[in-house]
């Protein structure tokens, strides 16, 4: 299972782990022991002298389909609200204390949108569509997005993304600042780790600081992770959802 995320720190790119989806057959979808590793990664990172940054990146065509629909649809029937994997990994997303950057070559759904939020920096292929169907399957948003996403990109925009779950083109996102440069599909894996070797030679207290000076209060995110959470779960258990996952499923 732990071979469905690949955690390495490529020698060509010093200071720099990498943390990249391997589940092509299921388009990237993330199960949750998946999301245990990635925030075991994360947490790791900050104590580590060897890691100064940390690259999200996909496989070909696909970043990830978002999370695994089938642990959505036992969560529902179970009873169960947002499993505990899954706020951990945002919990140490949002509270990461190095530079993160991504890099998106394709679908890129649900948290496979919502995750480049809390990235500093993101690199898209012009192939790349970012989408969050989460009303439509009787949900809400997640990850902080209802908060992180306005300020971001304004009201109209946050709406049409996480509300009317309208898809955005790789330019569509690098113009609601979801995005930093768009490139050819090919381009992305070595960009994106370059771009996090640069920042890892950059001098880390002074990175340190200026990074929490940019990205702000940390614990005004969290509490909206939380509050989000208390109505994903509750969304989760209503027979609205069930429903939308079944129709979803035997599509």
């Amino acid at each position: 299972m732990t071979d469905h995320i690949i955690v390495e720190q490529p020698s060509a790119y010093p200071g720099v782990q990498s943390i990249r989806f391997n589940r092509p057959e299921k388009k990237n979808a993330i199960t949750r022991a998946m999301y245990r590793t990635m925030a075991d990664a994360l947490n790791a990172a900050n104590t580590s002298p060897d890691i100064r940054a940390t690259a999200f990146l996909g496989t070909e065509g696909c970043f990830s389909a978002g999370n695994d629909l089938n642990d959505f649809l036992a969560a529902a029937m179970g009873g169960r609200g947002l499993e505990q994997e899954i706020l951990d990994f945002l919990y140490a997303l949002v509270n990461a204390e190095k530079p993160v950057v991504s890099g998106v070559d394709g679908l890129a759904v649900g948290i496979g949108t919502t995750i480049h939020l809390h990235c500093d920096l993101t690199i898209a292929s012009n192939r790349s569509q970012f989408r969050t169907p989460f009303v439509d399957l009787a949900l809400v948003p997640e990850a902080g997005s209802s908060l992180v996403a306005p300020r971001l990109m304004g009201h109209q925009r946050a709406f049409a993304m996480l509300a009317a779950g309208e898809a955005f083109s790789a330019e569509e996102a690098k113009e609601a600042g979801l995005v930093w440069k768009v490139v050819e599909p090919g381009e992305v894996d070595s960009l994106t780790l370059a771009t996090a070797a640069k920042l890892a030679a950059k001098p880390p207290e002074a990175l340190r600081i200026a990074r929490d000076l940019i990205r702000g209060d940390r614990g005004e995110i969290i509490a909206r992770i939380d509050e989000e959470a208390r109505y994903f779960s509750a969304r989760l258990k209503s027979a609205e959802a069930r429903a939308a996952f079944e129709a979803f499923m035997r599509r």
